[in-house]
């Protein structure tokens, strides 16, 4: 996976690693919210106990904070993409070897774009970095 991390994901990161004790290199912005991405396994970890690990980062950065397992591979992309959405909720998801295409409702679909592409062009660098693949949304 290709991530180029600017300043802010690295400060995010390391902010997330000191309080969790769990070591990651994927760190998004989507929805304005900070999604770190670790391994099945560590989710509890990360989370702490009761939660206070999430609630703590969320408050220091004051933004909202989600903690996603890492796609293993293509075959999790329908999982993948209905965990970072949500609560949005689409019709179908359709994988070809070049892209990702998302099939949505009048509501949905806006709300997939977001205003002045924002949503989309953030989903975009997502999909293009777990899977090498374009994100459309139809």
């Amino acid at each position: 996976m290709d991530n180029v991390l600017d300043m802010q994901d690295l400060r995010y990161l390391n902010l997330f690693n000191k309080v969790t004790k769990v070591d990651t290199r994927y760190c998004f912005n989507y929805n304005k919210n900070v999604i770190f991405f670790v391994d099945k396994k560590l989710i509890r970890k990360a989370l702490g106990e009761e939660g206070k690990n999430i609630r703590y980062i969320g408050e220091v950065l004051k933004r909202r904070i989600k903690i996603l397992p890492i796609p293993r591979g293509i075959e999790d992309a329908k999982g993948f993409i209905e965990l970072l959405v949500s609560p949005v909720q689409f019709k179908e998801i359709s994988i070809t070897p070049e892209d990702i295409i998302v099939s949505a409702g009048m509501q949905s679909k806006a709300a997939l774009i977001g205003r002045d592409k924002v949503r989309l062009m953030e989903m975009q660098k997502i999909t293009k970095g777990f899977f090498g693949r374009d994100f459309k949304v139809a």
